[in-house]
């Protein structure tokens, strides 16, 4: 890196403003400029100080982590790691401030009181120095809403999928998914399966709050769920998700196998799974994320004949992922992310028929053209037919 990373950190706690700053320092490439007490002291820091990036504890006294994030985003744009909380209410808040613009999350470990936070400093110190990268990039879609509608659900019958849809996404990926998954209509006909690199205790609400924004059945997966049209499987934290076509039914299957690529869940896991079940049913999707995780498995999803996309660089917060795949030659489409849910929603949903499939770049542009050239064609016969044959004067 060709200059420090200037981070500020914000933590009511005393210890954590000690530890924090201690844990960062390990990097040569990051600089601690300062630190405050709470969101109002933070406001003056980070106008004073200018950092790259702010470390944000949500759980504060007089002004809290939510209304310091609203002010920030609003007053001083800047990259914004949270500390969230192993619980319910630190999982809904933290889903709350990725809305809001923060651009990622640690959870604090269970005895971080007892100043035990080498668990995650690994964590922290690569998330901040994404942030450091990410800073400047803002995505081309509309703001995810804070508290996202609820949406009413169209009861329908259990229905096989017509196709199995693999997605693997990092950094970012909160707030791009909810934006795919709200613009899939309720009659899809595929079913989902999502790799979101998250830690454990979060993916549940993660997916109880895409349930609420989408027209589709999205909850954390279980072992023995069935693949069925128009459900969103969220892979659960701290575990790795495969498929099987089963007497049963086509369903999701949990493993602990050891981590790969240094991610459990990990989307390569995904990936190779779903292209030796179903391989040219198959769709792979690499969206937003940091790292390598998800390319090799695109290419095996591709060489067995199933979809493969990724996600445009530019409307990114962190590129790796989908790049990686994009340099190996593995992805067959790059849509930005304003494309990828009217894409799915064009080709999978109930009317979506295998030559659709098959000329997915017509549009209805070149439609209308075809039907006017048609058209002139067919009236430059009659005319020339109606025209009367002159004849020759002797």
């Amino acid at each position: 890196m060709s200059e420090r990373v200037r981070v500020l950190v914000v933590d009511d706690s005393a210890l954590m403003r000690k530890l924090i700053p201690q844990i960062l320092s390990r990097d040569p490439d990051i600089e601690v400029v300062g630190t405050a007490m709470d969101g109002a002291f933070a406001l003056k820091k980070i106008e004073e100080l200018r950092p790259d990036v702010v470390t944000l504890d949500l759980e504060m006294p007089r002004m809290d982590g939510m209304e310091t994030l609203r002010l920030i985003m609003r007053q001083m744009p800047t990259p914004v790691i949270l500390f969230s909380t192993h619980s319910t209410d630190g999982a809904y808040s933290t889903f709350k401030a990725l809305a809001l613009g923060a651009l990622d999350f640690v959870a604090k470990p269970k005895d971080a009181a007892a100043g035990h936070l080498d668990a995650i400093a690994d964590h922290l110190i690569q998330k901040v120095k994404i942030a450091k990268r990410a800073g400047g990039r803002r995505l081309p879609n509309p703001a995810v809403p804070e508290a996202p509608p609820v949406r009413k659900k169209t009861v329908r019958s259990p229905a096989p999928a017509t196709r199995i849809i693999a997605i693997g996404i990092s950094t970012g990926g909160p707030n791009a998914l909810q934006y795919v998954l709200s613009q899939l209509p309720a009659d899809f006909t595929a079913s989902i399966v999502v790799v979101q690199h998250m830690p454990e205790g979060f993916t549940e609400m993660f997916a109880r709050r895409l349930d609420e924004c989408c027209a589709l059945d999205v909850h954390e997966a279980k072992s023995g769920d069935l693949l069925l049209a128009g459900r969103v499987l969220i892979c659960p934290g701290n575990r790795h998700i495969m498929v099987r076509r089963m007497q049963r039914g086509e369903m999701a299957v949990l493993t602990d196998a050891p981590p790969i690529n240094g991610h459990r869940p990990s989307a390569d896991v995904l990936f190779h799974s779903v292209a030796q079940e179903f391989g040219p049913r198959t769709v792979g999707i690499l969206m937003t994320g940091m790292g390598e995780d998800g390319a090799e498995g695109l290419g095996a999803i591709r060489a067995a004949g199933g979809l493969t996309i990724a996600q445009s660089e530019d409307t990114c917060v962190v590129s790796g992922m989908p790049r990686a795949a994009i340099l190996k030659g593995y992805a067959t489409k790059i849509l930005p992310l304003e494309s990828l849910g009217p894409f799915l929603a064009t080709h999978f949903a109930s009317d979506w028929s295998p030559e659709k499939a098959e000329k997915p770049e017509r549009t209805d542009r070149v439609e209308r053209n075809e039907e006017k050239e048609r058209r002139d064609r067919t009236a430059g016969a009659e005319k020339k037919e109606s025209t009367p044959v002159s004849s020759s004067r002797s």
